[in-house]
């Protein structure tokens, strides 16, 4: 009985043991419903999957499923988020203890039942429960709004390193406030959608209406749901990452107020989507991205900054030869970093791009064209964030030497080859025509399924590692326990 407790009790009790449970699970779903795309349907893969583990795929129900299986892969991401926040931030422990319940047991309810539901036939008790899973996600935020209430005496900043006001509030928790609950309030625009269902509101995806002339304000909902959850999923991982990377100093403190800035207005550009500001959410929308990216930038400068200086401390006058190989010799803390500088070359500057020209260039392609631009750039964002997410976890499980720079590389190039795939098959149109296309399109398609094939093997390399460690009765997994009670102690 031990033995299985002991194991529960990581998994379930500790930071690095919750963070691999939804990395497992994110990772199962992943390598199971892959096999239902497109291409696994080509190969034959698709119908031996589905006769076998009888799973029942109506044509008709297409768009409810992947919407379920995005929801069920969000809120596993969003747990993890949340994990790391209440490990990061001080908070007291009944908040914490109660957020990570809620969190843990909501996105595993919605993980289970909805897919249960969704791909197994439709049996309602599922489809409640799942939305059970979804409600508790929803008052975990709520109460991590409470916890991480800037204004309290116990939270103020004394250092004066780190972004403050003249009374002492923490920028830097209020930026997390501030993201946090935003993201509470936004997240009730798909659930208000939702609730409409039979009354108006039937399921769609957001690519396949784009060039409707009139969309109904739940379709401006849903649609401003999805753009917002992305990139608020987006800019708490950045200040994870400045706070795990210890982010200060002048350009820390110029970063905070513009991050709390940006994403309040970038909040209010969507939600003005279902407004009579409508014409002009768009306009709102780029005003209030601007400082949040360039808040993301300055936090990139400062971190590449004090990794070459790290590594070129013992050197009077390093030359730029040196500086390259300090700034690339510990690929777990360049690399979030990086990807976030490489999004803007796949993600944020092709969406500005495309947003700037849209009238003028995108409207004038075949709809085909404008749907594979739109559920690429949706889907390199969510999987940029997936990538940096792996990293910060390589980092927090004391991965070294040899085997560290392995696995960082592996995931920066794997995923970067593979985004930038993605990327000139979103822009062919630019550049070639649909009659001499299909050599480029064959190309790009290898290249992108041999950096996502790669990206999945390192992955279910470390989930297979990481299981056979829970086997050991003095693995990996007994030392993190103490590391993190230790830590606990001092705190």
């Amino acid at each position: 009985m031990p033995y299985i407790k002991n194991r529960l009790n990581y998994l379930f009790n500790s930071t690095k043991g919750l963070i691999l449970v939804a990395i497992a699970m994110i990772a199962i779903e992943t390598a199971l419903f892959s096999m239902l795309s497109g291409p696994m349907a080509e190969m034959g893969v698709r119908d031996v999957v589905v006769q076998a583990l009888g799973i029942d795929l109506v044509p008709a129900e297409r768009e409810g499923r992947i919407i379920i299986l995005y929801h069920s892969i969000a809120m596993a991401v969003v747990a993890i988020e949340v994990t790391i926040v209440t490990s990061l931030l001080r908070m007291r422990s009944a908040y914490k203890i109660a957020i990570r319940v809620l969190v843990t047991v909501g996105y595993l309810m919605a993980m289970i039942f909805g897919m249960a539901f969704a791909y197994w036939g439709h049996s309602w008790p599922l489809h409640g429960l799942y939305i059970a899973g979804l409600t508790l996600v929803f008052f975990a935020g709520v109460l991590l709004v409470i916890a991480l209430w800037p204004w309290s005496r116990e939270f103020r900043q004394s250092n004066p390193a780190y972004a403050r006001t003249r009374g002492g509030v923490d920028l830097e928790r209020l930026a997390f406030f501030t993201t946090a609950l935003t993201t509470v309030i936004s997240s009730m625009f798909g659930a208000v959608a939702g609730s409409y269902y039979g009354n108006g509101f039937t399921t769609f995806m957001a690519e396949n209406v784009v060039r409707l002339p009139h969309k109904s304000v739940l379709q401006y909902a849903i649609i401003g749901h999805l753009h917002i959850m992305l990139a608020l999923i987006a800019i708490m991982l950045t200040l994870i990452i400045g706070r795990w990377l210890d982010f200060k100093g002048i350009l820390q403190k110029i970063a905070m107020p513009l991050m709390i800035l940006g994403t309040l207005i970038l909040n209010l550009g969507v939600w003005g989507i279902v407004t009579p500001w409508q014409p002009v959410a768009h306009m709102i929308i780029y005003v209030g991205a601007t400082p949040a990216m360039l808040a993301a930038l300055m936090l990139v400068i400062y971190t590449w900054d004090k990794l070459i200086r790290e590594g070129t401390a013992g050197i009077e006058k390093p030359t730029a030869g040196q500086k390259l190989r300090a700034l690339l010799r510990d690929p777990l803390k360049f690399g979030p970093l990086w990807q976030m500088v490489f999004m803007n070359f796949t993600v944020s500057g092709l969406g500005i791009f495309m947003a700037v020209r849209l009238d003028e260039v995108f409207r004038l392609w075949p709809a085909r064209e404008e749907r594979i631009e739109l559920t690429g750039h949706w889907h390199v964002l969510a999987a940029i964030i997936a990538t940096i997410i792996l990293l910060y976890y390589g980092d927090v499980i004391g991965l070294r030497g040899k085997l560290r720079r392995a696995y960082g590389w592996a995931i920066i190039l794997a995923s970067d080859l593979a985004f930038a795939a993605v990327t000139v098959l979103e822009m062919k149109r630019l550049f070639v025509s649909e009659a001499t296309q299909q050599p480029l399109v064959n190309t790009v398609t290898l290249l992108m399924d041999l950096g996502l094939g790669t990206l999945l093997i390192v992955l279910a390399m470390v989930m297979v590692w990481r299981l056979l460690d829970l086997f050991k009765r003095q693995g990996r997994w007994t030392v993190e326990v103490e590391q993190e009670l230790s830590a606990e102690v001092s705190a």
